[in-house]
């Protein structure tokens, strides 16, 4: 690293400890599930004397730099969370519809059914159930199996899918509210860079006039 660079970036360590700029300044409360909203920043003059001293573009664009690396973050976490619900919603489904059949055949002439099981992948094996028992066992999860009568089992996976439904409904809508804070982001710190540039420029412009003088 040059001497010129650790000089911007003393200089910049040192006007980061002194501003007033934080994240309450560039953030505006949050929606109904936490998630922080950030300000549109429409008159970025204005935004950088507000604070004191004023705020440069470097530090502005700063802010908003890290509240998008924070918020890239929870968007990773949140889609993980989604796709890991998706992948669970069918699994409930499936067991639903199977115990929902089994209890129909319960009462019927014929209450013996064959079918196939799978013991591993692309490996499965014939079985005969007894849909008469009026009991089934279920996978609870860290391999906890308990038996449950039928009625028992579909109230249970009636909720589970109920709520792993609602899961993925707020996680979906907590994802776009994340994904529109982070283009607010983007679009703030393209601005303020556009900004910065435009000012710059003019103040160039202005010291050449001043020389031509």
């Amino acid at each position: 690293m040059s001497s010129s660079d650790n000089k911007n970036e003393a200089t910049f360590t040192a006007e980061a400890d002194q501003t007033s700029l934080s994240f309450q300044s560039i953030t505006e409360g949050f929606t109904s599930r936490d998630i922080p909203k950030v300000k549109f920043i429409e008159d970025i003059d204005a935004f950088s004397q507000s604070f004191d001293p004023p705020a440069s573009a470097e530090l502005m664009i700063g802010a908003f730099s890290d509240f998008f690396a924070n918020l890239k973050g929870v968007e990773g976490t949140l889609a993980q969370r989604a796709k890991l619900i998706q992948s669970k919603v069918p699994e409930i489904e499936k067991s639903l519809k199977l115990v929902k059949f089994l209890k129909s055949k319960e009462s019927a002439s014929q209450t013996t059914i064959t079918t196939r099981y799978n013991l591993a992948d692309l490996l499965y094996s014939k079985a005969t159930v007894d849909c008469a028992s009026g009991i089934v066992n279920l996978w609870l999860g860290a391999n906890v199996m308990l038996e449950y009568t039928y009625d028992e089992a579909i109230e249970l996976l009636g909720s589970k899918l109920e709520k792993a439904t609602q899961d993925l409904e707020d996680t979906k809508e907590d994802l776009a509210l994340v994904r529109n804070q982070i283009i607010t982001s983007e679009v703030n710190i393209s601005r303020i860079y556009n900004w910065d540039v435009r000012r710059k420029r003019e103040e160039r412009l202005k010291g050449k006039d001043v020389d031509a003088h």
